[in-house]
């Protein structure tokens, strides 16, 4: 790493650390300690996990195993929608800073936008003033959910401080960046690397730019989304990929180099949020409090 990631300001008056270390699919199996350890030792100073991703009792452990003071450490996470009942969200809050071992979260999104997402914001709300929570946010919220909850003003108490949805030079929610700016709101990018889309790492252009800078195609695209004011979290279980993610910061894409990438936006991603059924899909895919 060459230089400290930059933090943006979000619209609660927090900064995040723009750059993380997603653990998504890393088992809690001792990978997920080994690779967020592995993370912080090589500078990252934002963690971002889920009750979903069954791995937040090892994301806490290398939190509090790493000798880093804990203001110097983002860690997110996020309620499955199984929860969003009032009571069960109270409930969901105080089970991940209990499996985290930590006195507080600093960023709590509801995972899913399905459901009782009005009762789950309420929990959030509440936990943020009692300091359970710094910053609240949602997450795959397209333009027309957004739209839906708006609509029923549980945002009037409260306005989202991100919104976390996929997001790749393939795919560059203009329409929702546009709503996302109107009310501040910063966008967090899922599967900022296309999760490994072939055709999106053998486009000329990114190899073209690859080699221009000495970077290799992963650390343009990444960079291409920094500039363009997007948080970033790579996962990888990888230490030189964990190391190479995070070397962005000694070059900067001209404004026609982004121009260029920005031409390469599909419009669409590998995952609807809008499509029939996918809130039923998502509540039977599996039950979070299975091990509880």
């Amino acid at each position: 790493m060459t230089e400290e990631a930059p933090k943006f300001k979000l619209n609660d008056g927090n900064e995040i650390p723009s750059f993380g270390f997603g653990v998504f699919q890393i088992p809690a199996d001792g990978s997920t300690y080994k690779a967020v350890s592995q993370a912080l030792k090589d500078g990252y100073r934002h963690i971002d996990t889920a009750v979903a991703y069954f791995n937040e009792q090892e994301v806490g452990k290398a939190v509090r195993d790493s000798g880093i003071p804990r203001n110097q450490i983002w860690i997110t996470s996020k309620m499955w929608l199984q929860d969003y009942a009032y009571e069960d969200a109270n409930k969901s809050i105080d089970r991940t800073l209990k499996k985290l071992g930590l006195d507080y979260i600093d960023l709590y999104l509801i995972h899913q936008p399905y459901g009782k997402v009005d009762e789950a914001w309420q929990a959030m709300i509440e936990a943020q003033k009692a300091g359970k929570i710094r910053s609240i946010g949602v997450s795959n919220m397209t333009p027309k959910i957004w739209q839906k909850w708006a609509d029923k003003g549980i945002f009037n108490k409260k306005m989202p401080a991100v919104n976390q949805v996929e997001f790749n030079p393939y795919f560059q929610q203009k329409e929702l960046r546009q709503i996302m700016s109107q009310n501040h709101v910063t966008l967090e990018a899922w599967a900022p690397l296309g999760e490994g889309n072939h055709s999106l790492f053998a486009e000329p252009l990114l190899n073209n730019l690859a080699k221009k800078y000495g970077k290799d195609v992963g650390q343009i695209i990444l960079r291409f989304e920094h500039q363009e004011g997007i948080i970033v979290f790579p996962k990888s279980i990888h230490e030189a990929r964990i190391k190479s993610n995070l070397d962005i910061f000694d070059f900067e894409l001209t404004s026609d180099e982004m121009d260029a990438i920005r031409k390469l936006d599909q419009g669409h991603g590998a995952h609807n949020p809008d499509a029939p059924g996918t809130g039923e899909m998502l509540l039977n895919a599996f039950d979070v409090h299975a091990n509880d």
